[in-house]
């Protein structure tokens, strides 16, 4: 079983890679633009708000690592990455990567798109860490 949920009115993009697309949510109100490449137990989810922008916008050439978590009206920069299993309720900044629960910045992300690149690792910048989301 797949378990996938993508809600009909979610605006996606092309260029998607849903890789082993499993036990992944897309909301009603989500964006997920060109180039984005999406790993395996994503959730792109909202709030409790019933009008307006409740779900993630996802702007092009982002990495989501696998089990991340993107809850509400929040925007993905372009070029960012999301480390796996990362809880993401902030706005993250283009071309950086975010990791933890919650996900706070943990430093750059090398490439012009990560989502084509596909390199999942990443190290620790302790002057970024600290500026928080």
């Amino acid at each position: 079983q797949f378990g996938v949920d993508i809600h009909p009115a979610a605006s996606i993009g092309s260029g998607i890679l849903l890789d082993h697309a499993t036990s992944f949510v897309v909301g009603e109100t989500a964006v997920i633009e060109d180039n984005v490449s999406i790993l395996h137990e994503v959730t792109l989810g909202g709030t409790g708000n019933e009008v307006g922008a409740r779900h993630p916008i996802v702007r092009s050439g982002v990495l989501i690592g696998a089990g991340a978590k993107i809850l509400g009206p929040v925007e993905i920069g372009q070029g960012a990455k999301i480390g796996a299993g990362s809880v993401v309720l902030r706005d993250v900044p283009p071309h950086t990567t975010v990791a933890g629960v919650p996900a706070e910045i943990v430093g750059a992300s090398r490439e012009e798109s990560p989502a084509l690149a596909m390199n999942q690792s990443f190290e620790v910048d302790e002057s970024l860490r600290s500026s928080g989301l």
